[in-house]
């Protein structure tokens, strides 16, 4: 009978290596994803380098799906620039462009006002109750470049909730089963 001890107990070691083996690449995975996320923060200087066009407002420079690129520097933000900017009360970055630029005198710094492309009217509405303009702390960062459609994945997710436990299960049993 000692034989058949030692298999039982081989075989339970085995499965709890698989199991510690299978739980340290999942903490890989996300750590890397993490550490690659904060390293774009620094290299752009903006807390959030990559955004992805939500709505039709931008088009047709930019459609629903694309994504955007973010950069954030110290130059002035001038007129005709694509910024993305969050408002206190809102959890959805706003991607629209500078239309107007307000230089205070007094500090030197610069007030912008923002409309999408394909809007009638400027971005006033979508501002907190009494702001008129948009200063640097409301600037996520300006868009450098875009990734046409790719952001589609994102916002079937956001949209399909279901789509997304779906899509996260698969990942997990294609991890769990996985033999390397």
């Amino acid at each position: 009978m000692g034989w058949i001890e030692d298999t039982v107990t081989s075989v339970k070691s085995i499965q709890l290596r698989q199991a510690l083996h299978q739980t340290i690449s999942i903490g890989l995975i996300v750590t890397s994803a993490l550490m690659i996320w904060k390293g774009l923060m620094c290299i752009t200087g903006s807390e959030s380098p990559i955004v992805v066009v939500l709505s039709e407002s931008m088009e047709p420079g930019f459609a629903r799906g694309d994504i955007l690129f973010l950069r954030m520097s110290k130059e002035p933000i001038r007129a005709g620039e694509i910024v993305v900017y969050n408002i206190n009360g809102r959890d959805i970055p706003i991607v629209h462009r500078v239309i107007k630029v307000h230089e205070r005198k007094d500090t030197g710094e610069v007030d912008v006002l923002t409309k999408g492309d394909n809007n009638e009217e400027d971005d006033i509405g979508l501002y907190a109750p009494g702001q008129r303009w948009l200063q640097r702390k409301h600037i996520i960062g300006r868009a450098v470049g875009f990734l046409p459609h790719v952001g589609w994945a994102t916002i079937i997710m956001t949209e399909k909730p279901l789509i997304k436990y779906i899509l996260l299960g698969g990942l997990g049993l294609l991890v769990i089963t996985s033999k390397d």
